[in-house]
């Protein structure tokens, strides 16, 4: 860096020697620590992560302006160790460059092909809501714990894509893979593994990466199984999963000296939506269950919307319009539960200036998302749960701009 640029770099706490500043870091919930480093070096900044510099933009028009003006400069994936380790620039959620540009216009029109956002797998969500509903039901009325099952039944929405079938909730090995994602997700988002990212070297002394890496293992070799079992009775013609999807094209490609389709692609890729699929959506739904016990007030508003509008039919995308508030309780969900604070790390393409601020090539920019959804101005009561974000004074359901839960 030259003394010019350097003096350009965002500005930020004093780091100490080796460690950086991790002695001001809040290694269990990180992104309040640079939510209160926002208020006090303002939307743009830098925090020293042991020995890695990490650009931090926060508040609404700052990451907006990143993530839809600055899109290829900010575009690629940043280089964390553990999933470095993890997924070896394999899928689509940690790969990079060209990698990641195929598996995703890959994964979107396959996805889209099997139904996403179409009326067919609306009508597999509702198969999977009858599941669901049974299970509930089954315990008549008397307390059960809720978080397995519904991670079961969001899971099982992706599954019946990927695999071609749904799984029962009581298959061991269905529960097993669950059990792994969630503990993955747990130690990934925790304080040890957070060590580990900024001094790899110390891996050794840290064992929860271990375990990380035990459970990936046991999920690959599942897909393994599962993809095999696939590769004899493929009909080119009709792939019923996106994994023979993605098999019919490994075929396709084999004469092509690229190898982006091959077996380790395909592996990351399926645990990437396997997992992204699951744990995202069912966390959401267990905030929804959890805020309509605190308000039943709101609970019993959207009870009423729902009987009034969907009765006794099944519930389809068609209905969302006549059912503004309902809307406006599952996008303040959303914004309140907050589940992806920091989305996922970005880096610089290119050496950028950014509002004035110079940020080198392969810089790691960290956008945080929860500094967007409790913007003071962007939103009424931003610590508070209150579905009328969501609704003009006329009751019509409104979407803002600062609704970025997962990223723009």
């Amino acid at each position: 860096m030259t003394k010019a640029s350097k003096q350009h770099f965002p500005p930020g706490p004093r780091p100490l020697p080796i460690i950086g500043n991790l002695h001001i870091l809040n290694l269990k919930r990180p992104y309040q620590t640079m939510l209160e480093l926002s208020q006090k070096y303002g939307s743009i900044y830098s925090i020293q992560m042991g020995p890695k510099k990490v650009v931090v933009l926060s508040g609404y028009e700052t990451v907006k302006d990143a993530l839809i003006n600055y899109v290829d400069q900010f575009g690629e994936r940043s280089q964390v160790p553990i999933f470095e380790r993890l997924f070896e620039g394999k899928g689509i959620v940690f790969s990079h460059g060209e990698t990641w540009k195929t598996m995703r216009r890959f994964s979107l029109t396959t996805l889209r092909n099997f139904g996403m956002g179409k009326r067919l797998i609306e009508d597999r969500i509702l198969e999977e809501c009858q599941h669901l509903i049974r299970s509930f039901e089954s315990h008549r009325g008397k307390p059960f714990e809720v978080k397995t099952v519904m991670n079961a039944s969001v899971a099982n929405v992706i599954v019946s894509v990927l695999f071609g079938r749904r799984l029962d909730y009581q298959d061991t090995q269905f529960l097993r893979l669950l059990t792994l994602i969630d503990e993955n997700v747990k130690l990934v988002g925790g304080p040890r593994i957070a060590l580990f990212n900024m001094f790899p070297v110390l891996g050794f002394l840290l064992n929860s990466h271990k375990t990380v890496l035990r459970n990936r293992d046991e999920l690959f070799a599942f897909i393994r199984m599962n993809f095999l079992d696939h590769q004899n009775n493929i009909d080119k013609n009709d792939p019923r999963s996106f994994i023979e999807a993605f098999l019919v094209r490994q075929q396709e490609e084999k004469d092509t000296s690229t190898a982006y389709f091959s077996d380790e692609n395909l592996v990351a890729l399926v645990s990437n939506l396997f997992a992204a699929g699951t744990e995202t959506t069912a966390s959401t739904l267990c905030w929804a269950l959890l805020l309509m016990l605190r308000y039943p007030e709101v609970q019993e508003k959207v009870c009423d919307e729902i009987t009034k509008v969907v009765g006794s039919a099944q519930p389809r995308i068609a209905h969302r319009t006549q059912m503004p508030y309902t809307d406006a309780v599952i996008h303040e969900v959303q914004r309140f539960a907050n589940i992806l604070p920091t989305s996922l790390p970005h880096a610089t393409t290119t050496d950028v200036m950014f509002k004035n601020y110079y940020i080198p090539k392969g810089t790691e920019v960290i956008t945080l998302l929860t500094s967007v959804l409790r913007d003071q101005t962007q939103w009424e009561k931003p610590d508070t749960f209150n579905p009328e974000h969501f609704l003009t004074s006329t009751g019509n359901f409104v979407k803002k701009d600062a609704f970025m839960p997962f990223s723009a």
